[in-house]
């Protein structure tokens, strides 16, 4: 049967620790590690994991280099055939997910689901393709919380890049499926619960996290990134002429008043 390993990152977020682990507890499948990664918090979340650490497979509280150190650092710990990561504050649909999920992961190195995303109180599912490109991964990534991801597939493709601040998952997805070739699949079923409201959803990281991505497209993709910029460039400016034409027509028959 396969075994998982789901890996927890937190740092200073005690109410969503909490949420994430009593998640995690109360699965109706319970084969699989649990891994807690924290970085020194200072906000009660020592103290809980310390509370406990007999449920956990393994779990630590000291100061590292910023969420991706941390996330290496539960692959260093990971036994299991597929790793999931679960930060502090996402958690499972509910109490079967996880059971009904394991019946999908059948040898493809990235087997990834939906997602629900809650934004204040708006709350809406994220699905993902069915097929992955390089043009959806110019503008778009797949959900680590809801993607499950060989262990192997990390020795092929290399662990998450420590020294970015946000996209270092993007970045090992983008190389794991447009340079890596590794097998993927998608299920369409809802596998976890995504709040926004982290370093990649603020405002204020979006030029950082623009900066990162760029600087990964245009070192390591140029030849597809030029390709696809010239694609978008052409649909855009197609779309213009066709909207201009419609609206001429619109003004020939004296349906629109031309200003």
């Amino acid at each position: 049967m396969t075994k998982l390993s789901i890996i927890t990152v937190n740092y200073n977020d005690f109410k969503g620790l909490k949420k994430t682990i009593e998640s995690v507890h109360a699965q109706s499948l319970q084969r699989f590690d649990h891994i807690i990664i924290d970085g020194g918090s200072t906000d009660g979340s020592e103290d809980y994991i310390k509370a406990q650490q007999n449920t956990f497979s393994y779990c630590i509280s000291e100061s590292d280099r910023g969420v991706y150190h941390a996330m290496n650092k539960g692959i260093e710990q990971a036994s299991g055939e597929y790793v999931l990561f679960l930060n502090a504050g996402d958690h499972f649909l509910n109490s079967d997910v996880l059971e009904n999920a394991i019946k999908h992961l059948r040898g493809e190195s990235i087997i990834y689901f939906d997602l629900q995303v809650v934004e204040e109180r708006n709350i809406f599912i994220k699905k993902y393709p069915k097929k992955l490109s390089f043009s959806y991964f110019v503008d778009d990534t797949l959900p680590h919380p809801a993607t499950f991801i060989k262990k192997t597939a990390f020795a092929k493709v290399g662990t998450y890049k420590e020294d970015f601040k946000i996209v270092s998952d993007w970045k090992f997805f983008i190389d794991a499926i447009c340079k890596f070739q590794l097998t993927y699949k998608h299920v369409p079923e809802v596998l976890t619960t995504f709040y926004i409201g982290g370093m990649s959803s603020d405002p204020k990281n979006w030029s950082s996290k623009e900066a990162e991505k760029q600087g990964v497209l245009n070192e390591e993709y140029t030849l597809f990134y030029q390709d696809v910029e010239e694609t978008v460039l052409m649909k855009r400016v197609l779309n213009s002429l066709k909207k201009s034409r419609i609206i001429n027509a619109l003004v020939r028959f004296k349906l629109l008043n031309k200003f």
